[in-house]
């Protein structure tokens, strides 16, 4: 299975490093798994799950703003910050290829 973790969602588990590596800890070793955050959770969570070794989700679907009130004007500017954020932290970024083999899509 392929585990998305849903932080910061009202009513669920909060956004922290603490309970990000808590569920992170209970999964199979093994398991890909990936995280999101909802709201302005979404930059340090993706940040967190980078550096844990996870994959990660980003778009419209979770956060509406950029930054600082500043409204997203499409999902590829999410993208767009996550990549930039990941080859910073020196990580391989998944083509579409990729992705669908790890999701089991093709």
């Amino acid at each position: 299975p392929f585990f998305q973790l849903c932080m910061g969602v009202r009513w669920g588990l909060p956004a922290s490093p603490e309970n990000l590596l808590f569920l992170k800890n209970t999964l199979p070793g093994d398991a890909p798994w990936s995280v999101l955050g909802v709201g302005r959770a979404q930059l340090p969570m993706i940040a967190i799950g980078m550096l844990l070794g996870g994959h990660v989700r980003v778009g419209f679907e979770d956060n509406l703003y950029l930054a600082g009130g500043q409204l997203a004007e499409s999902n590829a500017q999410f993208v767009a910050r996550a990549a930039r954020l990941a080859d910073e932290l020196q990580r391989e970024i998944a083509t579409p290829d990729d992705a669908r083999r790890l999701l089991g899509l093709g």
